[in-house]
């Protein structure tokens, strides 16, 4: 196997060019395609970190590996009540996201935030939605709605 590295402005390319090809494929309904994006690597890396059924320690589990990782500078969350808002600041994607506000394409997609939905549906059984995508001088504000358990039927 080959252990070299692609320069990132070459993945983000390649990604930016996917994601606005399902963008005019799609339009807004491409926002309901994409919330899986990054599953294996929440599998991989994030899952096993994973140790608590708490909301709060999950998500300050996920922000921890994204900084680690080098994915983001920072991330930071506010929960209130069913709400959740993250700040990310210094991701490795917001050229893709840029590029596709330059083009009047508004933002519809968010690994960070995919990985924090993840980590929340796999762990908690609780629906996660991405409800709004906004950047401003850099920094991704991102809204998201946590519903509660899913029903069981035992």
């Amino acid at each position: 196997m080959n252990n070299k590295t692609i320069p990132l402005d070459y993945a983000n390319d390649l990604m930016y060019e996917l994601v606005k090809a399902f963008w005019d494929e799609r339009g807004r309904g491409a926002r309901f395609r994409v919330t899986t994006v990054g599953r294996d690597y929440f599998m991989d890396k994030c899952l096993p970190r994973i140790k608590t059924l708490d909301v709060e320690t999950i998500i300050g589990t996920i922000e921890q590996i994204l900084e680690e990782e080098g994915i983001v500078a920072s991330i930071s969350h506010e929960v209130d009540g069913r709400l959740l808002r993250l700040k990310v600041q210094g991701c490795l994607h917001e050229s893709v996201e840029q590029r596709l506000v330059a083009k009047g394409v508004e933002p519809f997609t968010c690994i960070p935030a995919n990985l924090v939905v993840l980590a929340i549906e796999e762990t908690l059984d609780r629906p996660v939605e991405l409800a709004e995508i906004k950047v401003e001088d850099g920094v991704c504000h991102l809204l998201l709605v946590l519903f509660e358990s899913r029903p069981t039927f035992d």
